[in-house]
């Protein structure tokens, strides 16, 4: 991972963190780690003010960016992100999940120039795991 500047923690062994079709590669869900733990844990709205969720969300598509790295053994085969869908916790009453996660798009965009340009789901959940506040999980063109 010659130009990688994040690093993704390895997947459980039950979960392929890539999945490679006809040119699509399909990455499972990223939390927001640094140094290997969870940096942002509760409910968005309550524990969570909103700066502290859009950071959270900046380190989530930054692991994207490391995990497909890893995979597929250097960034200059994504072609392009198509299609991310975030999941922010959320406490009662919270509906600024496109606030929180226009910071992984962002994110996505200053990593990958236009390639980093996409489609995307904002999507406000009860739980996450480890209680992370956000997860972002995505779909690329591959070479």
């Amino acid at each position: 991972m010659e130009n990688s500047i994040f690093s993704a923690p390895q997947p459980s062994t039950y979960v392929t963190p890539l999945t490679v079709h006809n040119g699509l590669g399909f990455l499972s869900g990223q939390l927001p780690r640094k140094n290997g733990e969870i940096e942002y844990r509760g409910k968005v709205g309550a524990q969570v003010d909103v700066a502290s969720a859009r950071a959270a969300a900046r380190l989530c598509a930054e692991a994207c960016v490391a995990a497909l790295e890893r995979e597929l053994g250097g960034r200059d085969r994504i072609v392009r992100i198509l299609k991310i869908t975030g999941f922010v916790a959320s406490a009662p009453g919270f509906n600024g999940q496109p606030n929180v996660i226009d910071a992984a798009s962002e994110t996505f965009i200053e990593l990958l120039g236009d390639a980093g340009r996409h489609a995307r789901s904002a999507v406000g959940v009860a739980e996450l795991p480890h209680d992370a506040c956000v997860e972002v999980e995505l779909i690329a063109a591959i070479r």
